[in-house]
């Protein structure tokens, strides 16, 4: 591979113009046909056997849940005052309904207005108004995703702030609208990060020339990976999260690559080598490094397949895609620009270039590295030790994904969140939708209800709905607990394998709980535990590459328990700080959340 590589690396160098033209074209080309017919990425949270999953195909068939996205208007008065006893209030109320009902796309609305209208009772009854008059609640239909955009949440937020203007109503909104296409502040940590590399190169390469090759390869080739997704979608559904992971990854590998080859042709050129020659040398001995360093990363992230979740597998093959980007650029384009820089890439420097032939060492690493490995079994022991310490909290990992409640106070979600909390109860944040198979045996209905509703962890149970031509019931359970709490994960737990088979048992009725809550539960778990065999693979993949790179068993070894120390150390640190709370001030973390499934 080496001597393919020399020749790749000197050829470059040699015909820098025509590696770089051929490049641009490939870029014109992706960047063309992504926009002329590429699609746009598409979220899909469906996951195959699950139990949420086979609820959500019920509900579907029942027209109970239109596939739909949906949002809450959430109201309260700004005084003492209540919807049952404030008139001003009442009225604000209807003028919002029915400015939230004329809003495009909108398929429909709950009406609290008009079940005050009816008397206290009707209210509270309806649900959308709380027992002490305090919070209405307007839940707001809308299409599938496909037939929305980030305009559509963009004229709600406009309708929210214009009716707080001279209301006696404090107005909040929330709803999976914001989780669809509310979008976080972008490119503000990857900015960071391209300034903290710029900087950490300039110091270290102390030249400009040399410190912006790595950085404008990194960029080329994210730019051309992130165009590519819009037509991978043809093959495979890429969520939309995965260009911001494609970012973080692919500009961390870019440097890195592009850094490894950068330093080794300036020692090669301070050997006094031709800049061709160094540049040979550089890809087929820093390139090989870089080859199987970007395999080793490309098998860990399609190791994500071995979670069987679809949307995690197509967002693997998206990233690794930049990364192989990255590694062919690192071993073509690159040594391309070393070509154009020729012997220049030395100047505009920071420091004093060293005089031809002669290497400089940090004095201080140097003496660092003699000093540990002198003492290396002292190290060695005592890194492991802090290493199992870290990796101890691991044992409590808990898989899942945030709700609004994380968010901070100065979000309307939040905000919305918690008066839906404080009117409703804590659980009303995350209803459980219970559904029912009832075609073969529709006598199960009234027993499975006063079953749910006389569980502990069940606060109330909503009407129940039965679509008697497809033989599907839906219950709508509210549990005593808020979304993440882990309580109600148990009562999840706890229905699906006591409650739902003590009352079914001999029925050919079959009960299944969806819902937000049950979805991101169930695909925790299902990551959870595929999670040790995901680990496994990878490493164990990993371990076979480097014994074809190192041709040694040792070597690859020792890798392999590395690797193995470092991720269990940082999945403990994720623990620690987001479960547990450690630190989370300093972060500006607002509670303790579980940990990402993805």
């Amino acid at each position: 591979m080496s001597h393919v590589l020399y020749r790749v690396g000197r050829f470059a160098a040699r015909r820098p113009w025509t590696v770089i033209g051929v490049w641009a074209v490939v870029a014109v080309l992706v960047v063309g046909a992504s926009g002329a017919v590429g699609q746009k990425l598409q979220d899909s949270f469906v996951v195959p056997g699950l139990d949420s999953t086979r609820a959500t195909r019920l509900l579907t068939d029942a027209q109970s849940d239109s596939g739909g996205l949906t949002a809450q208007v959430v109201l309260t008065p700004l005084d003492d005052g209540t919807f049952f006893d404030s008139a001003d209030a009442r009225a604000a109320l209807a003028e919002v309904q029915a400015g939230v009902a004329d809003l495009p796309k909108v398929l429909g609305t709950t009406d609290p207005a008009g079940a005050l209208a009816a008397g206290r009772k009707a209210a509270t009854v309806s649900g959308s108004v709380s027992s002490d008059g305090r919070v209405a609640v307007i839940r707001v239909q809308y299409p599938v995703v496909e037939q929305l955009d980030v305009g559509d949440l963009d004229t709600l937020k406009q309708l929210g702030a214009s009716a707080q203007q001279d209301s006696p109503l404090q107005v909040e909104l929330s709803g999976e609208l914001f989780f669809a296409f509310e979008e976080a502040p972008t490119g503000v940590g990857e900015m960071i990060g391209l300034l903290v590399a710029v900087i950490v190169l300039l110091v270290a390469f102390g030249s400009f020339i040399a410190m912006g090759l790595p950085i404008a390869m990194a960029l080329f080739g994210l730019g051309l990976g992130i165009s590519s997704m819009s037509l991978i979608t043809y093959l495979v559904d890429i969520p939309s999260f995965a260009p911001q992971m494609a970012a973080m990854v692919g500009l961390g590998v870019g440097i890195d690559y592009a850094l490894f080859l950068v330093t080794r042709h300036r020692e090669y050129l301070a050997q006094g080598l031709s800049v061709e020659e160094s540049a040979g040398r550089a890809v087929a001995t820093a390139g090989q490094a870089v080859v199987f360093a970007g395999g080793a990363v490309v098998i860990a992230i399609l190791g994500l397949a071995v979670a069987g979740i679809p949307f995690l597998t197509a967002a693997g093959i998206a990233i690794s895609g930049i990364v192989l980007i990255m590694v062919v650029a690192a071993v073509t384009l690159l040594p391309a620009l070393l070509g154009v820089a020729g012997t220049r890439i030395n100047r505009h420097g920071l420091r004093r270039k060293p005089a031809p032939g002669r290497l400089t060492a940090s004095v201080g690493w140097l003496r660092w590295g003699r000093h540990v490995s002198t003492n290396a079994w002292a190290y060695a022991v005592g890194a492991t030790v802090c290493l199992l310490a870290l990796t101890a909290p691991v044992l409590d990992l808990r898989l899942g994904f945030p709700d609004e409640g994380a968010l901070p106070d100065t979000r309307t979600e939040r905000r919305a969140y918690d008066l839906v909390a404080d009117g409703f109860g804590p659980g009303s944040n995350g209803p459980l939708v219970i559904a029912v198979d009832v075609s073969k045996d529709p006598s199960v209905v009234d027993p499975l209800v006063s079953a749910v509703m006389a569980d502990e962890g069940i606060a109330a149970v909503g009407p129940l709905q039965v679509n008697t031509e497809v033989g599907v019931a839906t219950l709508i359970a509210t549990p005593t607990t808020a979304p993440q709490d882990e309580t109600t994960l148990d009562t999840i737990t706890r229905l699906r394998a006591e409650v739902f088979p003590r009352v079914l048992d001999g029925s050919p009725a079959r009960a299944h709980i969806g819902g937000q809550t049950a979805i991101w539960a169930d695909m925790g778990d299902k990551v959870g535990d595929r999670l040790p065999v995901f680990i496994g693979a990878v490493i164990a993949l990993s371990f076979l590459l480097l014994v074809l790179a190192f041709r040694s068993i040792l070597v690859p070894v020792k890798a392999a328990l590395l690797n193995l120390l470092s991720v269990g150390a940082a999945y403990g640190v994720l623990v620690a700080v987001f479960q547990w709370g450690w630190g989370m001030g300093l972060i500006g973390l607002e509670s303790t959340v579980p940990i990402i499934s993805f």
